[in-house]
């Protein structure tokens, strides 16, 4: 009752915020505002809200499709950043510098080309001028956009949440329209239940109302053993009667509490919003909360984005011997259809003769 109601007070500001998006949709259908496109095949991998729709795993799962045939790169925004303009992106720069997302990128595939720029029609260029054996180019989270036209748009949508249940901001988490899927060559519907049925597949697909054009594919999240955070050779399991400190700064845990409650103890968890950067005190609270944990069986989980964010304090972390694992997570599509989605890249590729 209380969230519609605040939904209600915030619409009036939604209507406002529709108007921009929407005259900035005539201004591109116009050709007052252009959007430039390259020879060079682009993938764009993005949504209508404002996270929590999985592009990072879904972006690595590309990675893994594409990294063994061709010269596979990124480019993101490097979103929180504290640099500005093109970087290059190097295993031993800090999130700081690069961006959570950008930096999971580079320290999991060393040996392929990720960069942050705000722009990605200059972006594009300074990536092939340094690396002209590029044949293909991920763009992270550019649905919205629009000043390059990727050759592939692909858009995912959470299953809990699909854009045509949503609002526009601040009354909703969308930053365009629902009609701005039809801009998409290609849906995902993210974050499924593993055990999602056909006929609840078909029933979201009528919801959505799929263009002729668009393809419409259904994946979830397979969950990995942990790894220390200092040492990813080093695994563990989940144990159910150990307690878990969960910390967490991503746009939505529900999916990931879903997961974990079955397989672990207790879980303590410290949530804060999406790409948030710890500051030493919270740290220091994470230790103190920690030990007070009663028992020996406990151990501090988070997310691989988190992660990266965390090793801002190993130092600290080192010190006081704080067992931290990483939980690391992969697509995989349901029903059998990730041949299928390989076959649709792998068909647009062919177009440009990589």
């Amino acid at each position: 009752m209380q969230n519609a109601l605040v939904r209600i007070l915030l619409l009036p500001f939604s209507l406002l915020y529709g108007l921009g998006v929407w005259i900035r949709d005539r201004l591109y259908a116009g050709g007052v505002l252009k959007s430039v496109s390259f020879s060079i095949p682009t993938i764009s991998v993005g949504n209508l809200s404002v996270g929590g729709t999985g592009k990072t795993p879904h972006i690595e799962y590309l990675i893994r499709l594409l990294k063994p045939y061709l010269p596979v790169s990124t480019l993101s925004r490097g979103y929180k950043r504290k640099t500005r303009g093109f970087l290059e992106v190097q295993p031993h720069y800090s999130a700081t510098q690069t961006g959570d997302e950008p930096l999971q990128f580079k320290r999991k595939f060393p040996d392929i080309a990720v960069a942050v720029a705000e722009s990605r029609v200059l972006g594009i260029p300074e990536l092939l001028k340094r690396h002209p054996e590029l044949k293909v180019v991920l763009l992270d989270d550019a649905f919205q956009h629009r000043s390059v036209e990727p050759g592939l748009n692909i858009l995912l949508t959470e299953y809990s949440r699909p854009y045509t249940r949503d609002f526009l901001l601040p009354s909703g988490r969308l930053r365009e329209m629902p009609s701005a899927a039809a801009r998409a060559d290609i849906i995902i519907v993210t974050k499924c239940p593993p055990n999602l049925t056909r006929t609840q597949a078909d029933a979201l697909l009528k919801e959505l109302k799929p263009k002729p054009h668009q393809k419409v594919f259904f994946s979830h999240y397979q969950y990995r053993p942990p790894y220390y955070l200092f040492n990813p050779d080093y695994t563990t399991g989940l144990p159910t009667d150990w307690d878990v400190m969960l910390i967490s700064a991503i746009a939505n845990e529900d999916y990931l509490m879903q997961y974990l409650r079955p397989l672990v103890g207790y879980i303590y968890s410290e949530t804060f919003e999406d790409h948030h950067f710890f500051t030493p005190y919270e740290i220091a609270r994470f230790k103190e909360k920690f030990d007070n944990i009663e028992g020996s069986k406990k151990f501090i989980l988070t997310t691989e984005k988190d992660a990266m964010r965390l090793l801002e304090h190993r130092d600290y972390l080192l010190k006081n011997k704080l067992p931290v694992f990483v939980l690391p997570v992969e697509v995989e599509f349901l029903f059998g259809e990730g041949e299928a989605f390989d076959e649709e890249v792998k068909r647009f590729l062919l177009e440009f003769e990589v």
